[in-house]
């Protein structure tokens, strides 16, 4: 993830809550009460949540030098926020012939899943990797058509079952198939209904269980996709995939849609689950990879210049 690339992602957000920082920011301000109240108030609009928002500034103001400028403040917020974020987790590489690394791609209908599911199969492929698509999500109408346009612009090879199927046998011949034709990549994809959430944690349990049937191991990476303009509902969202399943990492899609941001940081404390990549557009290379560091820098760029630590 390039600093520029992801300023270009951020646009709307920059504009949106963390614009305000920037006027915050505009001249040498001190750092008096007013600024820390102001500053609270846009940490929690941000949809960081109230309780992190307060801790944040409560470890800004414990360690911020007395007669501190605001400058050395946005300094030290930008360390603070990369310190939730954590260090980088990369995503699972593609496996031997033979032996495919096996991807299972969560998460509810609407939130980008299926596009997704296309960028990673193009990264996989322009890597060198041959790339079968499982097309799981079986109930929802046209979803393995929309699977397989992907899989056609990716270069990937797609396996469907008729409208219906059990998705856990999809998933079964999809790892099968690429066994045979020594791919590197499987990548599945799931149901996402939201309005039989129970039958759907159940069907998502067995689809894991079997893919583990067709290769040990298997799934040896379940990436969780939210929409990153949902906010505290894509909090709840990952909560409740998280206790269905041993969720490896979240992609935030749409971050490119967003004003906001501070998901990011509530999902990385409330349930540790390391953000892998952000989706910042439509087209197949709009999916990078997830750097801490590059994500701050980008957030607080009005206020530092896009010069943060």
């Amino acid at each position: 993830m390039t600093a520029k690339s992801l300023f270009a992602g951020l646009e709307r957000a920059r504009r949106g809550f963390w614009g305000r920082l920037g006027d915050l920011a505009a001249g040498r301000r001190p750092v008096d009460d007013d600024l820390w109240d102001q500053l609270e108030e846009s940490l929690v609009a941000s949809d960081m949540g109230t309780g992190l928002a307060l801790e944040v500034l409560a470890e800004v103001r414990r360690d911020l030098p007395r007669r501190a400028d605001a400058d050395q403040l946005w300094s030290l917020l930008a360390v603070k926020l990369k310190g939730l974020l954590g260090p980088p987790v990369p995503l699972v590489s593609a496996g031997k012939p033979g032996e495919p690394a096996v991807i299972a791609v969560v998460g509810v209908n609407g939130t980008g899943k299926t596009t997704t599911i296309g960028k990673l199969a193009h990264r996989f492929v322009r890597e060198g990797a041959g790339v079968v698509l499982g097309a799981g999500d079986t109930f929802r109408a046209a979803a393995a058509e929309q699977l397989a346009i992907w899989g056609q612009r990716a270069g990937a090879q797609v396996v469907a079952h008729k409208a219906g199927a059990d998705p856990a046998a999809v998933a079964f011949d999809a790892i099968q198939a690429a066994i045979a034709r020594r791919s590197g990549v499987v990548i599945l994809d799931t149901a996402g209904r939201l309005h039989t959430r129970q039958n759907l944690m159940e069907e998502l349990r067995k689809v894991l269980r079997v893919s583990g049937k067709a290769m040990p191991g298997a799934p040896h990476e379940v990436l969780l996709v939210i929409d990153a303009p949902t906010g505290g509902n894509a909090v709840e969202q990952a909560r409740t995939f998280r206790e269905a399943c041993a969720v490896t990492g979240v992609v935030l899609t749409k971050l490119d849609g967003t004003a906001r941001g501070g998901t990011v940081f509530r999902i990385r404390r409330e349930l540790d689950i390391p953000i892998k990549l952000v989706g910042t557009g439509e087209k197949l290379e709009d999916l990078m990879d997830f750097e801490p560091g590059e994500f701050v820098k980008a957030l607080l760029q009005p206020v530092t210049g896009g010069n943060g630590k």
